[in-house]
């Protein structure tokens, strides 16, 4: 069987669509993202209320996470070989670009006083800074550096870096919403059986609180792979099919893996209704045949990708925001989405 030979029914597609069921692993009630001064998103659609359960941003995060091995501090064993950034501190793993809110344009390694890899980026894209930008140029250079940017989207928002000019956006997008949505008021009591009357400001006391999950008619998770923008890249075609295949390897891995969105999100794949896919004739590969295809791509295009490390020996500066510290949010909510990618 052909090294690609899964990928054949897209070969005429521009785009691939996924609209995969969910439901909660127990019970109906779920907690959706939220997001600062709105809350639970729900809107009104012709077919009654929607509610978004989780974010295109906070999707691309659990993505790259499905592929990361955090014992190891390293993507998941199938993965070795892809590019892909990590920085360190005193000697030890500190972050890699895999986990940062903005990838390859991560403060740990483009302002750090350790400026090779900063350097090595600049004279890569040498030349695009003034007239068009060479589309395939940066594109070459974000598959060495980090070829996850050009599945999850990068923008180099530094002035020494083409002016800030240089974005490529997402080639696969994803999220999550609920129909037919109702609230489900609930709350409950934070108990001090010592001193039940105490300071609450302090952290003494009962205090009372209220919440709002939801139930829902229909939860979907959907996905979108553009197919077009990856092939114009301009990329050769082990590149482009390596870029595909990464894609579908983070689909299956994370609707493989436990969809624990939150403490009180916790979702699985409907075994009762089947995944919907455009085209029709494509069917989303096993686990297995896709590692399998993702090894013999890394191995075909393993010279146009590098590891890079940064050492970050900076000192780790508390930021202010309108005069006030920020370090410590008060009642951070128990929702790790942070809506960035």
């Amino acid at each position: 069987m052909s090294d690609y030979s899964c990928l054949l029914p897209l070969t005429q597609a521009p785009r691939v669509l996924f609209s995969v069921a969910l439901q909660p692993v127990q019970g109906d009630r779920f907690q959706p993202t939220g997001f600062p001064s709105l809350g639970a998103a729900t809107y009104q659609t012709r077919q009654g209320l929607k509610l978004l359960v989780e974010s295109s941003q906070s999707m691309a995060n659990r993505l790259e996470a499905a592929c990361w091995d955090s014992t190891l501090n390293s993507p998941v064993a199938e993965l070795e070989g892809i590019s892909h950034i990590t920085a360190t501190r005193a000697g030890r793993f500190l972050t890699d670009s895999m986990l940062e809110a903005h990838r390859i344009n991560s403060p740990y390694f483009l302002e750090g006083k350790d400026r090779k890899f900063f350097e090595a980026l600049k004279s890569d894209l040498g030349g695009l800074s003034a007239g068009p930008i060479d589309r395939k140029r940066l594109a070459q250079v974000l598959f060495k550096y980090d070829v996850g940017c050009l599945i999850h989207g990068a923008f180099l928002a530094k002035k020494d870096l083409a002016g800030g000019r240089l974005r490529v956006a997402r080639s696969l997008s994803s999220f999550i919403e609920a129909s037919g949505v109702s609230a489900a008021p609930s709350g409950g009591v934070k108990n001090d059986h010592v001193n039940p009357s105490g300071d609450t400001k302090s952290g003494f006391g009962n205090v009372p609180f209220s919440r709002d999950e939801f139930v829902a008619d229909q939860i979907d998770c959907f996905f979108n792979l553009d197919l077009a923008q990856i092939r114009g890249y301009g990329l050769n075609l082990d590149e482009t099919n390596l870029l595909i295949l990464l894609a579908l390897h983070r689909i299956r891995r994370l609707l493989d893996s436990e969809l624990r969105l939150r403490t009180a999100c916790d979702l699985e794949v409907r075994t009762d209704r089947p995944m919907v896919i455009r085209p029709v004739e494509f069917q989303l590969p096993e686990l297995p045949v896709l590692i399998e295809a993702v090894i013999s791509a890394i191995g075909k295009c393993r010279a146009s990708m590098t590891h890079s490390t940064v050492a970050f020996e900076d000192e780790l500066r508390k930021g202010k925001r309108a005069g006030l510290d920020i370090e410590e949010p008060d009642n951070e909510p128990d929702d790790p989405d942070s809506d960035l990618d």
